[in-house]
């Protein structure tokens, strides 16, 4: 079987240096004189011809250590309601099992999204004020972890 690219898909190399007839003789395209005429050049990275260049114009300021960062699962009251039974505990093993959480991230909090009928135990990392109040209303507790 004979197979071929189809017609003018591949370019030959351009063949620089070769002459005037090609077309790239002589200074073979990079013009005449200066620096970047010659071999060797490579320009630096950010270099802006001389100019202050925008890494060194900007201030600076700060620094946040990303390694100690916290990141939480998110987990909203009224998916508690669909998934718990009235006086179950809801902590991270729990969670875990009802599909709730995944164990990529070992924190949880709790946001307060949606209604709870049911009085439960939640025992997580993070919770918000609405998420404790709608949780107590109904006649459940909060514990924090850590």
């Amino acid at each position: 079987m004979n197979l071929h690219p189809p017609v003018k898909s591949v370019k030959s190399r351009k063949r620089v240096g070769r002459g005037q007839g090609t077309g790239n003789g002589c200074t073979s395209g990079r013009g005449n004189k200066g620096q970047k005429s010659r071999s060797g050049y490579s320009e630096k990275i950010g270099f802006e011809g001389g100019q202050m260049p925008l890494s060194r114009r900007v201030p600076k300021r700060g620094f946040t250590n990303k390694t100690f960062k916290k990141e939480y699962q998110i987990v909203n009251v009224g998916m508690l309601d669909k998934k718990f039974n009235d006086g179950d505990t809801v902590d991270y093993s729990s969670l875990l099992e009802k599909g709730l959480i995944s164990r990529k991230i070992k924190y949880v909090k709790v946001l307060g999204e949606g209604e709870l009928t049911k009085k439960l135990t939640v025992v997580v990392d993070k919770i918000s004020e609405k998420a404790k109040e709608i949780i107590e209303k109904a006649g459940g507790t909060v514990e924090l972890q850590g």
